[in-house]
């Protein structure tokens, strides 16, 4: 991801409640009030939308973990984006940064990655069933109390699931997934009225709606 126009990029970075690493191979970027060093970084959950500030001339490679992925891949959670300890060498990350670092282009790094991942990751059985169940019924818009039943699990066992695999309740999931269904509608249809956006992802009214982006996307709405 070059930049040569010699101007700062900002741009926001919206909660996915995903977690990821970024390969910065030039000079420090900012996220957010983190300044990020060059090296193999390791991105925390996105629970709040945050802000990337690239320098000219900033370098990224990256990869992105769907939620609760990071975690099973990591088996651990990351408070902020933070440097690979000189002491870890986790799946031969830092191998994958030389490599990224010889290449150029956009389409090296995603196959440079890919391969990276075909050859140290599996993804099988990676997150546990009745997560899994969860979460595609939190994305399908399925009551909470329903997917009690559907994950044949308990309120507080699901909360738990959640804790440890994404380091958040259900109920806050939720919240984010509603946020960024609404972003991606709004975005796609941009002169579309709020009131109806509000009644359609299932927000009490617009208000309601104003106050969820200010709390999880930084911004309201109307500043989309």
């Amino acid at each position: 991801m070059p930049d040569d126009l010699g101007e700062t990029i900002r741009r926001s970075l919206y909660s996915d409640a995903g977690s990821g690493i970024v390969f910065n191979l030039n000079d420090d970027i900012r996220i957010g009030d983190d300044v990020i060093p060059r090296g193999v970084i390791m991105l925390p959950v996105e629970k709040q939308a945050e802000q990337i500030e690239l320098p000219p001339g900033a370098r990224l490679a990256g990869i992105r973990f769907f939620p609760a992925v990071g975690y099973g891949i990591l088996g651990k959670h990351y408070e902020k984006p933070t440097p690979l300890a000189e002491n870890e060498d986790i799946y031969n990350l830092r191998d994958l940064f030389v490599r990224l670092d010889q290449l150029s282009t956009a389409d090296e790094h995603i196959e440079a990655i890919y391969q990276w991942a075909t050859d140290h990751l599996s993804i099988t059985d990676l997150i546990p069933d009745a997560l899994e169940k969860t979460l595609e019924g939190i994305a399908q818009d399925e009551d909470l109390a329903n997917l009690m039943d559907t994950a044949a699990l308990s309120q507080r066992q699901i909360e738990r699931q959640f804790k440890q695999w994404l380091g958040m309740t259900p109920k806050y999931y939720q919240r984010i997934a509603r946020i960024k269904k609404a972003i991606n509608h709004m975005k796609e249809n941009p002169d579309t009225d709020l009131a109806d956006v509000a009644f359609q992802f299932g927000f009490s009214d617009q208000a309601h709606m104003t106050r969820e982006f200010r709390t999880i996307a930084c911004i309201t709405p109307g500043q989309l």
